[in-house]
């Protein structure tokens, strides 16, 4: 897991353009993961998953997760780096 302050901006189905800030990625089975969160937006509000991808020419890029199995599999190692760092704060 890597922490990131990184802002990435990406274009909707309608062209319509959104600024997000890169909150976490995490490696689940060899594929790492970005975690997405709307600039401005509240922490408690649904972070976006994507696949991090590195194209022919070295550029990572991020793509949807098609699979159902892929997505609920990294939404549960996410939410258990959550609970491990709510724990943490607790402490």
């Amino acid at each position: 897991m890597e922490e990131r302050e990184d802002i990435v901006t990406l274009v909707d189905e309608d062209g319509v353009e959104q600024d997000f800030e890169v909150i976490m990625t995490l490696e689940v089975s060899e594929q790492e993961y970005a975690i997405l969160l709307p600039v401005g937006a509240d922490e408690d509000e649904d972070a976006y998953i994507f696949k991090v991808v590195e194209d022919e020419q070295g550029e990572f890029t991020l793509e949807a997760i098609e699979n159902d199995e892929e997505y609920d599999n990294v939404v549960a190692a996410y939410e258990t780096i959550l609970d491990e760092m709510d724990e943490a704060e607790e402490e």
